[in-house]
């Protein structure tokens, strides 16, 4: 199973970390043992000092395929959950100064908490669903998925024509904006339709 992570695909989140809008999905990769289940807390890792979370809309993949059609894209996914890209922004910063890849500060261990799924039947649009992330009972982030620069079957169509997907493998969408840090004792809370989904705790 592998994590496939899409960066910068919210314009508002561009903005505020100064980026530039890409041309194509930024695309980046997470192992297996990034992974959170529900019931598991994250424990804030000893190489950084500014860890950030960024919610995200989370598919999961349910049949294998390569060079899928946009059109098609629908058939290779039914389930839908929400997760969260932990980012240790002042190691990423480093990276991106030496024009590094960014997988030490993306895709260390626990840095992808997903909650359980849903089924993608249970919305009227896949391309209109609201989600968000609380820090300690505040809202941070507040996103909805038609504000996507590029869309889930857009997006899983592109991402077959490099890597072939197989049954299990997750998709994170991209985050909106109001991403931040986390400090050790912090509770986060993610929600879709207003509906908690994940919970878990800084450690």
């Amino acid at each position: 199973m592998k994590i496939i992570c899409v960066g910068r695909n919210y314009a508002e989140h561009i903005a505020e970390l100064n980026n530039q809008t890409p041309d194509s999905p930024v695309i980046f990769l997470k192992p297996e043992t990034s992974q959170l289940r529900p019931g598991e807390d994250f424990y804030y890792p000893e190489f950084s000092k500014d860890v950030h979370y960024e919610v995200e809309l989370v598919v999961k993949i349910n049949r294998a395929g390569k060079n899928i059609e946009e059109k098609f894209a629908p058939k290779y996914y039914s389930e839908i959950g929400i997760g969260i890209d932990f980012t240790a922004r002042d190691l990423q910063s480093e990276l991106k100064a030496k024009g590094l890849p960014w997988e030490l500060a993306k895709a260390f261990n626990g840095s992808a908490p997903v909650s359980d799924f849903v089924p993608v039947a249970d919305f009227a649009d896949i391309q209109d669903i609201n989600f968000s992330l609380d820090l300690n009972g505040e809202t941070r982030q507040n996103g909805n998925s038609s504000m996507m620069i590029y869309r889930i079957n857009y997006l899983i169509s592109f991402v077959s024509k490099f890597f072939m997907l197989k049954t299990g493998d997750l998709i994170f969408t991209g985050t909106p904006k109001g991403v931040g840090p986390v400090q050790i004792g912090d509770k986060l809370t993610a929600s879709i339709e207003g509906k908690k989904m994940l919970e878990l705790f800084v450690k």
